[in-house]
């Protein structure tokens, strides 16, 4: 049987407490068949994002661990940091790589969300391609008003209620919001300014709901570490709209501003395809093609 291999991007509120981070990287590694690809984590964010890849059903359980050590660890009533989130272990994407399909990867992820309810009783909200509910796709929809506003927000109207538990969020660990998506390139553009307004006006531009870029999600946040304002990106589909397309709306818009870009990073990892994309697109390539890379060409002959 062909395996199937997932990608899954967990993200949790903290990201200044090493030995929770390497509490929740053991649950991750004490699953067989998972790697652990990489860690990220964010002091002014508050968060963290773990990469992990495998064979389904595994990459599944070590997802569902890592959650549970985050509920066991984190205490939302504590939290804060420049990240919005609803949830201890905030988000749990699961990602199709080889041999498995996005709605099969959309029912993987409501195992995990059926596990997570039962297990820890923290109320799950499905979005993206698990979505059970109109308008929980976007993920913005679902941790509107942040884990204080949502609580109060449930205490008058069932209408955001979890798609599972009891219709409250867990009193320490809020909710956990699970789904199944395409790749998604998390990015951030640093400016050279302290002026959070200038970010807040750079995302409003660029992001798609804003009537700006398709596929881009964007907001302004305040590294108060670095004394820079920072433009949070969400790139939801490279394809639509390659990277380097982005980085240089920022760039553009940054200085209508009279502000320049201190420089960017990339959360977590990138397909090649992106890198390519933005390689050929900064020389300035008249004909490049995929199996013009070494390694495409080679492992496409390998496999044929």
């Amino acid at each position: 049987m062909k395996q199937r291999i997932v990608e899954c991007v967990p993200n949790f509120s903290e990201g200044r407490e090493e030995a929770t981070l390497l509490a929740i990287e053991k649950a991750v590694e004490s699953v067989s068949g998972v790697t652990l690809l990489g860690r990220e984590a964010d002091a002014d964010h508050n968060r963290s994002v773990f990469t992990i890849a495998g064979e389904a059903e595994a990459v599944c359980e070590a997802a569902v661990r890592a959650v549970g050590v985050a509920v066991e660890r984190i205490d939302l009533r504590q939290h804060q940091g420049e990240h919005p989130r609803i949830g201890a272990a905030d988000v749990v994407p699961f990602v199709p790589v080889r041999g498995i399909s996005l709605s099969e990867c959309a029912e993987l992820a409501v195992r995990a969300g059926e596990q997570i309810w039962q297990r820890f009783g923290v109320p799950v909200y499905f979005y993206e391609a698990a979505a059970r509910v109109a308008g929980r796709e976007r993920l913005e929809n679902i941790r509107r008003g942040q884990f204080e506003g949502l609580i109060e927000e449930l205490k008058v109207s069932s209408e955001r209620a979890p798609d599972l538990g009891n219709g409250q969020l867990h009193p320490s660990a809020g909710a956990c919001v699970v789904g199944a998506r395409k790749f998604l390139i998390a990015y951030n553009v640093n400016l050279k300014t302290e002026r959070l307004e200038v970010a807040k006006a750079i995302a409003r531009k660029i992001r798609a709901s804003s009537g700006g870029m398709p596929h881009v999600k964007a907001m302004g946040m305040m590294l108060h570490s670095r004394g820079q304002a920072q433009v949070s990106i969400n790139l939801t589909d490279f394809e639509v709209t390659p990277l380097h397309e982005v980085f240089d709306a920022v760039v553009r818009e940054a200085a209508s501003f009279g502000v320049e870009v201190a420089g960017s990073e990339l959360i977590g990892f990138i397909p090649r395809a992106a890198v390519e994309a933005g390689f050929a697109a900064a020389l300035r390539f008249e004909r490049f093609r995929k199996d013009s890379v070494l390694e495409n060409s080679l492992e496409a002959k390998l496999e044929s």
